[in-house]
């Protein structure tokens, strides 16, 4: 396939220059979103959104700077990492070697960080001035041990629909609203998207699939809408229970979802990444259920199946692969 911007297509030595065109005025381009629900829609982002959104994450920084891409730049996140470098009038590296410029930046995703801590290799990422974190749940602990390294870490949240994160560290950046109703998260602002291809966006506020509360001005995101599954009659929040898996004993990562079930209706299933020198008992089913208690959560919530894996099935953005997730249940 060749470069492109309907959809965004292609490296980003391709990109850069269709950009660079592009933000002095071209049409709105389209971003895939991930799918990670089996249903990828096309985002509409005109030059304006994109621009308000680059210009305000570097207000919020501190100063325009040089861009890390660690991510596909035909996601959002990428897309953003080459259009912020350009509007500093810099070309994105590729590596930590490559920067030219005194400011400094990088977008990852939570796996990218945990994989760089687990292996011991954060130390250089502590000369950046700030590394984005956004794209999926970020566990507080992921967090602490990045600021142990001497990173500083900065929690973004948002999507294509917003031209990627637009509240970082839980407050909106400026020319971004935000409000919660019925528990569900609500944005509006300069960064909003036109609409999906064939569907133009109708009202001035975006309904996320998120579900949120705000104290103090702060947005805290509790997972989302469709994360809390009905198991045998009871709520069970998905993202709860593999972070209180993620903490315990033996447990690298961990991942939760829901797969049908007779006996109770959605019954919860967990992926489970094992430490390195971690005994088989340590991660069984019941000394993993017996976990999510002792984190001060319901045993009805806990997991009656789990899997031991290498690595957590991901989508090419880096989140977590829900659908191939179940399947390892269902197949």
């Amino acid at each position: 396939m060749s470069a492109g911007l309907r959809p965004v297509s292609g490296d980003a030595a391709e990109l850069v220059p269709l950009l660079r065109d592009w933000l002095d005025g071209g049409e709105p381009l389209w971003v895939r979103t991930s799918g990670s629900t089996g249903r990828p829609k096309d985002v509409v982002l005109s030059p304006r959104a994109v621009r308000a959104s680059a210009e305000a994450t570097h207000a919020r920084l501190g100063g325009a700077g040089q861009w890390l891409l660690a991510v596909p730049p035909t996601g959002v996140a990428g897309l953003q990492v080459l259009v912020r470098s350009l509007l500093a009038g810099l070309e994105p590296v590729a590596s930590l070697d490559g920067y030219t410029a005194d400011r400094r930046y990088a977008s990852l995703v939570p796996t990218q960080l945990h994989r760089l801590l687990l292996a011991g290799e954060a130390g250089p990422w502590a000369d950046l001035d700030a590394v984005l974190v956004g794209g999926g749940p970020i566990r507080p602990s992921l967090v602490e041990r990045a600021a142990e390294a001497g990173l500083n870490v900065v929690r973004t949240y948002g999507m294509s629909e917003t031209c990627g994160g637009c509240v970082y560290d839980g407050f909106p950046l400026d020319g971004v609203r935000m409000k919660v109703e019925d528990g569900q998260i609500l944005l509006a602002g300069d960064v909003l998207f036109d609409g999906y291809v064939g569907r133009p966006r109708e009202g001035e506020w975006f309904a996320t699939n998120d579900r949120g509360e705000i104290t103090g001005g702060e947005l805290r995101v509790l997972g989302r809408m469709d994360d809390i599954v009905v198991s045998g009659g009871v709520n069970v929040p998905l993202p709860a229970v593999a972070a209180a898996l993620a903490e315990a004993d033996g447990v690298a990562d961990a991942l939760c979802v829901g797969i049908p079930d007779e006996e109770w209706g959605t019954q919860v299933v967990a992926l489970v990444v094992p430490g390195e020198a971690v005994r088989p008992d340590a991660v069984r089913v019941e000394r993993l259920r017996d976990a999510v208690e002792d984190g001060g959560l319901p045993r009805s919530w806990a997991p009656r199946r789990v899997e031991l894996v290498d690595a957590l099935p991901m989508l090419p953005n880096g989140k977590p692969d829900r659908l191939a997730a179940q399947a390892v249940f269902t197949r």
